[in-house]
């Protein structure tokens, strides 16, 4: 199976699996009296429409190169990450005002019923195997966008973590302690924005083209030497787009050979590095003159 066709994979599991949670959660909220599950209910249908943005980036950025984007359409990746951060940050946002509205009420509120205890494991156990599915997905496949998708699944899980803990207290201590199902709630928000903003930076750094790569750099500087006529590599730059790298790279060959022959070497170097590393697309090669060479 291919990189882009696993990932996509990955991402029917996450759409299937949050529609089923969702439903689950808000019913379960519903009449089981907890607000930190109806919050859960709506992360998870947040997450729905997150995973089906990504859906729609992995399969663009299949698209080929053409005239106009030359080197693919990976570059909508992180495009999409940053889409799927505004879809957390609105989720954390909602959740974090209804759980004050609630903190604030005067009058009183019911207490949640035991029972949504059960259903919060249940949920809490089939979404951290979630994102480790989907997270060891995306680090096959290189995937930022897939990577954003799995740590929904963890910012989840940690909602209904904090959803039982919340109910819990509530159940234990009763009269008094009836808000503390919200105040899980507001927790989780301040925990949904810390782990968006993990997701958005090191989209914005593909975006930008940071220089994030060095051990990348390191695995094609030893690799190019392993190349007949590679005397030793300079500049050498990667920037990432989708889930694949750009390489540019100078190396040094003899100067005492022929342009064609350099030529040669450039080509035998390229292709080499493609075979080492499969995660390389396109790379450019200059070819700078070493000091000639003695026969």
């Amino acid at each position: 199976m291919s990189k882009n066709k696993s990932a996509i994979s990955a991402i029917y599991f996450s759409i299937i699996g949050n529609t089923v949670l969702a439903i689950a959660k808000g019913i379960a909220g519903i009449f089981g009296n907890s607000y930190a599950l109806i919050a859960d209910a709506i992360e998870s249908t947040a997450d729905i429409f997150a995973s089906l943005l990504v859906l729609f980036g992995l399969k663009y950025a299949e698209r080929p190169a053409d005239d106009n984007h030359p080197y693919g359409h990976g570059k909508i990746e992180p495009l999409i990450t940053f889409l799927v951060v505004a879809f957390l940050v609105t989720s954390a946002t909602v959740i974090a005002y209804e759980s004050v509205q609630n903190i604030l009420l005067v009058t009183p509120q019911q207490t949640p019923k035991p029972w949504t205890l059960a259903v919060l494991a249940a949920i809490i156990t089939w979404k951290e195997i979630s994102f480790r599915i989907v997270l060891k997905r995306s680090k096959e496949t290189n995937s930022s966008s897939l990577k954003a998708d799995a740590w929904h699944h963890r910012s989840d899980a940690i909602t209904s973590i904090m959803a039982f803990l919340g109910i819990s207290i509530a159940i234990i201590f009763g009269e008094g302690f009836e808000t503390a199902d919200d105040w899980a709630a507001l927790f989780a928000s301040g925990i949904i924005l810390y782990n968006a903003y993990l997701i958005f930076r090191p989209a914005l750094g593909e975006i930008m083209d940071e220089n994030r790569y060095d051990d990348i750099i390191e695995i094609v500087r030893e690799k190019s030497l392993e190349v007949s006529g590679v005397i030793d590599t300079e500049k050498a730059f990667i920037r990432k787009a989708g889930m694949s790298y750009h390489l540019d790279l100078h190396v040094i060959v003899d100067g005492s050979i022929t342009v064609a022959e350099g030529h040669e070497i450039a080509h035998r170097l390229q292709d080499y590095l493609k075979e080492e590393i499969p995660n390389l697309n396109f790379i450019l090669i200059h070819v700078e003159p070493g000091n000639c060479l003695m026969n």
